[in-house]
């Protein structure tokens, strides 16, 4: 089963440095309908404008995954760490305990990234962070693992029973996905339009799939997208 949430229908907030679209429940965006899919509670497209950032704030019992879509992002947190990030690049912060972290913009012009949390398998961790880049021949035209359980296939290692893949598909390429029994799906078109077994669907649009035993993805034109593989 494939239930489509909609681009348009998310939740939206424009504070005019930073424009952010919320697939799920997210600030002053509350619906009780989308209060996340399986352990994934948050995707926000957030897009930052030159000079923007969001100042030093807690964290805790989150696994934050951060992707960079366009420009840079400049991160600091209260374990010590300090770093840009880039399209490529995949962070993960373990929020655990507790962490205070900030962002800001690192580019001459908008930086537009997808922001997601994940429930952890148990509250209460040690934070913890890491960050690996993949070269875009990684991504070109495949699903390729970027963060999981066992950090497996040199993915940034999360908290928690659930895959993300990253794909950057030319028009016309097709890459599959299967799935184990009782497994979940949800898939995220961050940039170009894919038709998802045989569905059209837009930038900026995000598909639940249940009881599916594979995926097939196939780009219309240029595109970027993430899946995301639930218990």
């Amino acid at each position: 089963m494939l239930t489509l949430r909609p681009a348009r229908e998310r939740g939206h907030a424009d504070h005019g440095w930073l424009d952010s679209w919320h697939s799920f429940s997210f600030a002053d965006y509350y619906d009780p309908s989308h209060m996340g899919y399986s352990v994934l509670r948050v995707i926000n497209d957030d897009r930052i404008a030159k000079g923007g950032g969001f100042g030093a704030h807690p964290h805790r019992d989150m696994e934050i995954v951060t992707y960079i879509l366009d420009g840079a992002l400049a991160h600091r947190d209260s374990m010590g760490n300090g770093s840009v990030i880039r399209p490529g690049d995949v962070q993960r912060m373990s929020a655990g305990s507790g962490v205070v972290h900030s962002e800001a913009n690192a580019n001459e012009g908008e930086t537009r990234l997808l922001q997601i949390w994940i429930l952890p398998q148990q509250r209460g961790g040690a934070p913890g962070y890491e960050q690996i880049h993949f070269d875009d021949a990684d991504l070109q035209d495949r699903l390729r693992l970027v963060a999981s359980s066992d950090g497996r296939e040199g993915s940034v290692r999360i908290q928690q029973d659930a895959a993300i893949y990253a794909a950057r598909l030319k028009a016309g390429a097709k890459v599959w996905h299967s799935f184990f029994a009782g497994r979940k799906g949800y898939l995220q078109v961050a940039k170009g339009e894919l038709r998802l077994n045989g569905t059209h669907l837009k930038e900026g649009d995000g598909a639940m799939l249940e009881q599916e035993a594979a995926l097939e993805l196939v780009a219309v034109t240029d595109a970027e997208a993430l899946l995301f593989d639930l218990p």
